[in-house]
């Protein structure tokens, strides 16, 4: 069986989750399979949640899994409701892998690459909302705040005015192209950040991040290791601030005198004080793991 992914900090992410031995892990975001094979294999006791919006990804799963088809529970949807949709479940690990997949990159027909002659850029293809609509008709104070918000675009002014006189787009390519000539050269294509930025518009990301984190902190899970990979600094805040509260024993304002909370209000505790990332050996085997980090939270 052909494997077309490399799962990002794969030893690091199994490490994670060595000690559990019953109960449910939820892989959040299944993709090619390549964390969930691995645990599974490492933990003997334990069943598999996998969970992911992407059919192809789904059936590609379920085939490179059927050895273990009694041990792993399928589910198409969105991660955000999955915490919810399992809560009654003895579920011990929850994983979540939030960066696109090689499947959605790889796939020109998917509109995510600077080649693709599509523009599509949806997670979940049933959903209408797509790159093309974006691109076409939101206006210059829209563009410009998802290339500044989301994609951290320095020029976001500019990108955004080249986007409104040169439309319409059909393609990713068109756009890559475009700024490629009217925009500076760096370490990286002029069109990375702002496919990024209509790339998180296109499938609300950081918005299901946040409602996965809130689902996780109403159902509350006990005893359970949440271990999530983002790619870039605005998954990671949101993944630092949410283990950051739940850690807080202390939830009085700031500036109070004497503690009037109880002090009692930690959820769990930090595991990793500061994000693992890939070692070097890693980057140069899989490039696109460069920008991965994995951070590790333990509810009691």
């Amino acid at each position: 069986m052909n494997i077309p992914h490399i799962p990002v900090l794969y030893n690091e992410t199994l490490d994670a989750f060595k000690n559990i031995n019953n109960g449910y892990i939820i892989d959040c975001t299944t993709g090619f399979a390549g964390h969930s094979n691995g645990l599974l294999n490492q933990n003997e006791n334990i069943k598999l949640i996998c969970n992911d919006q992407d059919d192809e990804a789904l059936s590609f799963s379920k085939n490179r899994l059927k050895d273990f088809e009694n041990r792993v529970i399928f589910n198409k949807g969105n991660f955000e409701h999955v915490i919810k949709t399992f809560k009654d479940y003895e579920i011990r690990g929850v994983l979540a892998d939030i960066g696109v997949s090689s499947l959605q990159l790889d796939k020109l027909e998917r509109g995510f690459g600077f080649e693709s002659e599509t523009l599509d850029m949806r997670m979940n293809q049933n959903q209408s909302l797509d790159a093309a609509t974006i691109v076409n008709t939101y206006s210059q104070v829209e563009l410009e705040r998802v290339f500044k918000e989301y994609g951290e675009v320095r020029e976001y002014k500019k990108v955004a005015s080249l986007i409104i006189n040169n439309r319409p787009f059909t393609s990713a390519r068109q756009i890559s192209e475009l700024l490629s000539k009217k925009m500076a050269k760096g370490k990286i294509h002029p069109a990375t950040l702002p496919f990024q930025g209509i790339r998180i518009e296109v499938n609300d990301e950081l918005g299901v991040l946040e409602r996965l984190f809130d689902s996780l902190e109403e159902v509350k899970l006990k005893n359970c290791i949440v271990a999530i990979i983002s790619f870039h600094s605005l998954e990671d805040r949101i993944v630092k601030n949410y283990f950051k509260k739940w850690s807080k024993s202390c939830i009085c304002p700031e500036g109070v005198f004497r503690c009037e909370c109880g002090n009692n209000h930690a959820l769990g505790k930090i595991i990793t004080k500061k994000p693992i990332i890939p070692t070097a050996l890693e980057i140069k085997q899989n490039p696109r793991s460069r920008s991965s980090k994995l951070r590790i939270f333990k509810f009691d």
